[in-house]
């Protein structure tokens, strides 16, 4: 998940927010909600305790556009999901494997 930030720049004010894409050592990879363009920003520059996912705006985070995000995306992949056809069973069965193990 994303966080949405509004902070610095031509951003400060704004009512649109990064999300949080990805966060690696002193930096984090954020997209901005309204465009979509993604880019690299410092920790520093995120709320304390900012997480992949998480959503700020105004450079606080905002919890409840998180989970509004969170039930669009469950529900985008819930349309897209395929159905199984009856009988068909993607779980595997419980008699040994017909290939050999290659990986150990």
């Amino acid at each position: 998940m994303t966080a949405v930030m509004g902070c610095g720049g031509s951003e400060r004010g704004s009512s649109q927010g990064l999300q949080v894409d990805a966060v690696e050592e002193g930096r984090a990879r954020v997209v901005e909600l309204g465009s979509g363009k993604a880019r690299t920003v410092d920790l520093s520059t995120l709320p304390a305790g900012a997480r992949e996912g998480d959503v700020v705006v105004d450079g606080r985070l905002d919890p409840e556009l998180r989970a509004r995000l969170t039930r669009e995306v469950a529900e985008i992949r819930g349309r897209l999901a395929v159905p199984l056809p009856p009988g068909l069973d993607l779980g595997g069965s419980e008699d040994p494997p017909l290939t050999i193990p290659r990986e150990k």
